[in-house]
């Protein structure tokens, strides 16, 4: 027998040879509690699912409760629990893309020739697994597939039955700026001379005040006036970076992290110099293995070059949770636990992470921090069309010629966007509406291309810009279709803590689904959504089935 009863632990029993593989596992790994959910993917990787006896036996181990490792385990999409009557799924997975951007690009059909290459009963899905996932952040070649961990771009069923075949798991890391290169051309200079006293704190926020440089996370929150507001309470404070990027249409931060990874470690360098901070938190996509690979090694190449000078640094995975794009769910998961947003006040910059002040950014907003107090506020407020002032990062998927991350300046035009940076419609394609923020941002006909694009210029039309998660499309898409994906997201991502998102999303589905609308149903039930529920999730849900009650008439 290898199972027996050790300490105070209930329920189920202890598994000897279980603890054995858990304490293999994690090795010299700290028994803390904010590690809980690293632990969980040291099994979910080495095992490819998370049976009841680990769960016990990690329980055991970290000395927490079997249900607060369960219910960790279970909040998350990458996680495979298996209870002891199951049977574990298959050591491969190949995940299809179904958000917006890969369902307009025949994903579907992609995910159904799957199956029938790997048909269930077959000694080939004993071994697979065909898997439709929410987006993994490639939309610029959609329709996309991952095998195992290695992205699938514009996949056919015969380019991922070729990665299946060649055991083709893991991705290949892209040519990227590595520490080196960076130094050469002047990189960390900056922070040097922060450290020596030859730029002092109080000019660095102002620099930064002066560019107008905002959250580029959603929110817009101007990035020097939360570093003042944060640095006015009390020591020690923490860095919280969300690079969990699960909007749907957007993929801005992957494309920074895996071309020039270090301008924006530099830019943390610089924030947490000037803010007084203390330990670095940095919250990673799961589904961004080669970032992950990047950073890993690049952080220990920081870390060598200047030793004793740098605040401390934590890389930590995301484990498939859209919502733990919010700010008090990414805090909750770096904590070790289900990423349920925070009720407010408090606020994140008085007790966030570990109950400190902290700084909470998106990666794209510290990319920019070293050119700006570098080269003046200047160099980044000069930019912007209409009014506006400064630099955008879109992230440009759907029916155009040139999708990809795109900068231009703020205020430019969804048509200026398509015929400057885009190369324009695909042949046969005719500009039919758009997402200017991703699936939570809304969409918008054709007739209002002409619109600013930045902050605060669309709420008026019933969305906003967010992570500049665009999306474009044509006559041969179908708003109705592309608003009901939409709401199928928000019902796979709601976290369940309040009724309205977590009923209100699953609710709308049914009467989405049906040809013509009940238009004062939908409405209710949208009201009710935006004014309860907790976080952004469920107050933006629905965004896109009031935009195509209003502008797709038609359709509905």
């Amino acid at each position: 027998m290898n199972k027996k009863r050790l300490g105070k632990q209930k329920g189920r029993f202890l598994d000897s040879a279980a603890l054995l593989e858990i304490q293999n596992l994690l090795a010299n790994m700290p028994r803390r509690k904010d590690l809980l959910i690293e632990a969980l993917h040291l099994i979910q990787d080495e095992f490819h699912f998370i049976s009841a006896k680990h769960v016990v036996a990690l329980a055991f181990e970290m000395k927490l409760s079997q249900a607060e490792v369960y219910e960790v385990a279970t909040f998350y999409h990458h996680f495979d629990v298996i209870k002891e009557d199951q049977a574990p799924p298959p050591p491969l997975t190949v995940r299809v893309c179904e958000s917006i951007s890969c369902e307009m690009s025949g994903a579907k059909k992609l995910t159904e020739d799957l199956k029938k290459l790997f048909p269930i009963g077959s000694m080939s899905t004993e071994k697979i697994r065909i898997q439709a996932v929410p987006c993994v952040g490639r939309c610029m070649d959609a329709p996309v597939a991952v095998v195992g961990k290695n992205p699938v771009d514009q996949a056919t069923p015969e380019s991922v039955k070729d990665c299946v075949e060649k055991k083709d798991i893991q991705p290949t890391l892209p040519k990227y700026v590595n520490f080196a290169e960076y130094q050469k051309y002047g990189g960390y200079q900056l922070f040097q001379d922060c450290l020596s006293g030859k730029i002092d704190k109080e000019s660095v926020i102002t620099e930064l005040k002066n560019s107008g440089l905002r959250g580029f996370g959603g929110a817009g929150f101007p990035a020097g006036s939360k570093w003042e507001i944060v640095r006015k309470f009390q020591e020690p404070r923490l860095m919280a970076i969300n690079i969990d990027e699960g909007e749907p249409g957007t993929f801005k931060d992957r494309h920074y992290l895996e071309s020039d990874p270090h301008r924006f470690l530099e830019g943390s360098l610089i924030a947490s110099y000037a803010v007084e901070i203390e330990e670095i938190y940095i919250y990673l996509r799961d589904e961004y293995t080669a970032a992950r690979e990047i950073l890993l090694r690049e952080i220990v190449e920081l870390q060598s070059a200047f030793p004793e000078m740098l605040p401390e640094i934590h890389l930590r995975r995301g484990a498939g949770a859209y919502i733990c794009g919010e700010e008090s769910a990414m805090i909750e998961s770096i904590e070790g636990k289900r990423g349920i947003p925070r009720l407010r006040p408090p606020y994140v910059a008085e007790v966030g992470l570990f109950g400190r002040p902290t700084l909470e950014h998106n990666m794209e907003t510290l990319h920019w921090v070293r050119d700006i107090v570098e080269k003046g506020a200047e160099s980044f407020s000069s930019h912007g069309r209409r009014g506006r002032k400064g630099l955008r990062a879109f992230s440009i998927s759907g029916r155009i010629n040139n999708p990809g991350v795109h900068l231009a300046p703020a205020g430019i035009s969804m048509r200026e966007l398509i015929d400057e940076y885009c190369d324009g419609m695909l042949d046969g394609h005719s500009f039919y509406g758009y997402f200017p923020g991703g699936a939570s941002g809304g969409m918008l006909p054709a007739s209002l291309g002409d619109l600013p694009m930045d902050f605060d210029t669309l709420q008026e039309h019933g969305c906003f810009i967010g992570s500049a998660a665009v999306i474009v499309f044509s006559e041969h898409d179908n708003a109705h279709e592309l608003a009901l994906n939409a709401m199928r997201f928000f019902a796979h991502e709601s976290c369940g803590q309040c009724t309205p998102c977590r009923v209100g999303t699953v609710k709308a589905i049914p009467l989405m689904e049906k040809k013509i609308w009940n238009q004062p149903l939908l409405e209710e039930l949208s009201q009710t959504m935006e004014d309860a529920s907790i976080c952004g999730l469920g107050q933006a849900a629905p965004n896109p089935l009031r935009c195509a009650m209003k502008y797709f008439q038609n359709e509905v």
